[in-house]
Order: structure tokens, then sequence, then C-alpha cells
């Protein structure tokens, strides 16, 4: 399947289905516009005809040479197709050609699926401390607020 960048149309639809890619409305309050109108170069969707199925967006890091995947997501009833994977080898290539070394996701420790997908594609955790059987770095989301850290060299 093809990738293509996220149009506003795209992402309109995405938030409209929001549901469909999440199991619920929980990561709405990290779908920003912004995303797309100033990061919009990194924001990747694969669509079947006009039907986003997967998406991923990410952006550059200002301070160090490494890609960031803010998030990335694909329908319930397309899930296990490797397309997941697929959008992360073209923005790899991406952050690659933009002189990027390293790739970076955080997640919520909570968050089973996240952490077993991206140890899956090689992506290795960093942190001192652990929450439910898994590295974290403590207060990385803020007080109280601990995140896993995943980074991958590229």
């Amino acid at each position: 399947m093809d990738i293509y960048q996220c149009s506003k149309e795209d992402f309109d639809q995405i938030l409209d289905d929001l549901a469909d890619f999440w199991k619920s409305e929980r990561t709405r309050h990290l779908h920003i516009p912004i995303l797309i109108y100033e990061f919009g170069n990194s924001a990747f969707v694969i669509k079947e005809g006009d039907k986003v199925i997967a998406y991923l967006f990410g952006m550059l890091s200002q301070t160090e040479s490494a890609a960031y995947v803010h998030l990335v997501a694909v329908r319930r009833t397309y899930q296990g197709r490797g397309l997941g994977r697929q959008l992360y080898s073209h923005f790899i290539e991406y952050a690659q050609k933009h002189g990027c070394n390293e790739i970076k996701v955080i997640t919520k420790p909570v968050n089973k699926s996240s952490i077993a997908f991206h140890q899956q594609i090689g992506m290795q955790t960093v942190g001192s401390s652990e929450s439910n059987k898994v590295p974290v770095i403590t207060d990385y989301g803020g007080p109280g607020e601990d995140r896993v850290v995943f980074r991958m060299k590229i």
C-alpha cells in the first residue's frame, strides 16, 4: 500500500474516526492541528481508497539528531497486517534523509500494546526506574508522570 502525506481532510477523518483507531477518544488531546500545519511534511497516512487506515505523526528534533514519533495508529480491522511497521520504515527513511540517526518514542507505562509493538520493531527502553515491570524515566511527563522512553539508532 502507498504512503501519503497527511492532508487536512485526512486529519479530520482521523479525528472523526478516532475510536476506530484507539478503541476510545482517550488520545484526542494529542491530535492537535499543528501536527499537519507545522509538521505536515512528517505526517503520513496509508489509505484504502479515500479511507485512512493507518497514520504516523512525527517530527524532527530541533535539539538533537533524532526524529520523534508522536502518534502511530492503525484501524482495528486492519491491525496485524504490518501497516505500523510500514509507516515506521517510511518515517525512518524520511528521518535519515534529514540527517537524523535516531528514532525516539514516548508512551505511558500502562500502554502495554504500545510497549509490545515498539519492542517488536527493535526499539530499546531507556530509564533507571521501573513501573509495571518496564524501565521508565521518572517525571518525564511532568511531576508524578513517569514515561517509557524508547530509542533506536537508524
